[in-house]
């Protein structure tokens, strides 16, 4: 398991790699969901794509690709390199920034100062809906072999360590895990394979003001004295972005 791992594989994002998401609803949102596709792609392509990589993806003809990309240049949302590849563009900054009221930004800190502590990947993640969302993933800077995924992966929210967490930031629901009212009561939660085999998660909820969504912090790795050991660490962290985001 390398810094992409078999859990990012699975999950390239929302939806995945646009596929049949670009074709389906009714006339008037194809265009719409043609272009929140390619523009999902480019950004998640850190060496950029051409126009028949696009139209290849989504299911289009390079046509209907370049026009949707030229259009999202014009926002600057993506520009075109000297290469003929698009790439991600300024204007994806500053919409990313509004979500949350930058809560990606604000916590990257604590998180990068956490994982090279405890020497192992964290993240920061939000429920949205029946899914938990990972906002933000810091990789240990001086650790060579670590598990990791991509930033967008989205999960059930009923399963592993960061969705228990999730649940427990909520109300209590009818036939809720064990687990969850477990959580409310001690502050974390440790499972093990729950979404990557062999795999432990300690995960602790940020506590925040409604309206914002339940948020918390997810430690993985393969040893289980790791999260163990960085319980305490996480605890601290998590209180930290409490303040923080307050």
């Amino acid at each position: 398991m390398t810094r992409a791992s078999a859990e990012s594989d699975r999950q390239r994002g929302p939806g995945g790699p646009a596929t049949n998401v670009a074709g389906n609803g009714a006339p008037g949102s194809q265009t719409l969901a043609r272009g929140l596709s390619a523009l999902q792609l480019v950004a998640s392509s850190p060496n950029g794509l051409t126009v028949a990589q696009v139209a290849e993806d989504i299911g289009v003809h390079r046509t209907i690709a370049y026009r949707i990309l030229t259009t999202l240049a014009q926002f600057r949302f993506v520009a075109k390199g000297e290469d003929g590849r698009y790439r991600s563009a300024a204007a994806l900054a500053v919409l990313g920034a509004s979500f949350d009221n930058n809560v990606r930004q604000l916590c990257v800190p604590t998180l990068r100062s956490l994982a090279d502590e405890l020497g192992t990947t964290v993240s920061l993640l939000v429920a949205e809906g029946d899914q938990q969302v990972a906002v933000a993933v810091m990789v240990p800077t001086n650790v060579f072999y670590q598990l990791s995924f991509h930033e967008g992966s989205r999960y059930p929210l009923d399963r592993g360590s960061a969705g228990i967490a999730l649940l427990a930031s909520m109300p209590p629901r009818p036939g809720e895990r064990d687990l969850v009212p477990q959580t409310r009561q001690q502050g974390w939660v440790i499972t093990h394979g729950e979404i990557e085999p062999n795999t432990y998660g300690l995960a602790v909820p940020v506590r925040r003001r409604p309206p914002s969504p339940p948020t918390c912090i997810n430690l993985i790795s393969h040893r289980e004295d790791i999260v163990l050991d960085g319980r305490d660490s996480v605890i601290a962290a998590a209180n930290e972005l409490s303040t923080i985001l307050s």
